[in-house]
């Protein structure tokens, strides 16, 4: 678990750079409450402005003399350029060819240099944390203890905006995200179950944790970019296996029907990724659950498929 401390620091850090984002009822009929922690409101559209920013803002000056680089699928790398701007620091982005361009464009406005790899050349920049050819401070976008600790200042925000949620569901992508908020919130509330939502085109945390040791799995990328892989991230599935109570592997048809639901029912953008906790909540899979929380992680979702998941399809 991350320490409280720091992420009570994280969160003084991130004072006008992250917002307060709003925790909002979903209006559908189901067995339990759905409530919305809506994070795709923050200035990068994504939680990961807290991560990211926490890291950044932290950096001595000699750490970001060379810039800073990062591998993400777009979301992450967002918050990484945005803090980077912030410092006055060139960022550096490694993504993955899917990526898609939605996420490449806003990279670009606030100033960061993308390098587009195949896939397992992205996964290895994670692993190894470098890039060959490229220098500057590397902030990984999961397995590093500063962004962990500012994405628990969500498990803060929820513990003051919301009484007596009994569960909490978390996309999972590198498990970052679900150690802060999980590790926040179970300080205070320890009772309160989490579950991890992933895409079942590669669902690494469900498998594993259904086998009870770290399990890779096949992997095909999808609309769902935020969130899926071949296997975990050790040091973070470390921590993470520890907070988890369950783990949805959640199929293309229902996060997109999710996707759908919010825009109807809340007129919020959310791309397939940020969806992902809603689908589990709305498939009745919590269970035992009165007050769920879904952690809705971000919104970055190009038009195109926006629309036809709108119109119905399933892209």
């Amino acid at each position: 678990m991350i320490e409280l401390a720091e992420i009570e620091r994280a969160r003084k850090v991130l004072e006008g750079v992250a917002v307060r984002t709003p925790l909002v009822r979903l209006d559908v009929d189901a067995d339990a409450e759905i409530w919305l922690k809506l994070e795709l409101l923050q200035p990068v559209r994504s939680f990961k402005i807290r991560g990211a920013g926490n890291a950044i803002l932290q950096a001595t000056d000699e750490e970001l003399a060379a810039g800073v680089l990062t591998a993400s699928g777009g979301n992450r790398a967002q918050g990484v350029a945005y803090a980077a701007r912030l410092r006055g620091a060139a960022a550096t982005i490694v993504v993955p060819e899917h990526a898609p361009q939605a996420k490449i464009d806003a990279i670009e406005r606030y100033g960061g240099r993308v390098i587009r790899v195949p896939y397992d050349e992205w996964w290895q920049v994670l692993v190894t944390g470098s890039y060959e050819g490229e220098a500057g401070m590397f902030v990984h976008p999961v397995a590093d203890e500063r962004v962990m600790a500012g994405n628990g200042t969500i498990g803060l925000e929820l513990l003051e905006q919301l009484d007596g949620f009994d569960a909490v569901v978390v996309p999972y992508g590198g498990g970052g995200l679900l150690t802060g908020i999980a590790s926040a919130v179970k300080a205070a509330r320890p009772a309160v179950r989490f579950f991890s939502a992933e895409p079942e085109t590669g669902a690494p945390a469900a498998a594993s944790l259904a086998a009870g040791t770290p399990t890779a799995v096949e992997y095909t990328p999808s609309f769902v970019d935020g969130s899926g892989s071949r296997e975990l991230i050790a040091p973070v599935w470390a921590h993470a296996s520890r907070l988890l109570d369950g783990a949805f592997a959640m199929s293309l048809a229902e996060t997109a029907a999710a996707v759908r639901t919010l825009a109807e029912r809340t007129r919020v953008i959310a791309e397939g990724a940020g969806a992902l906790s809603v689908a589990a909540a709305l498939s009745g899979r919590v269970d035992g659950a009165r007050r769920i929380v879904c952690i809705v992680s971000g919104g970055n979702i190009d038009a195109a498929v926006f629309t036809r998941i709108l119109a119905g399809e399933t892209p």
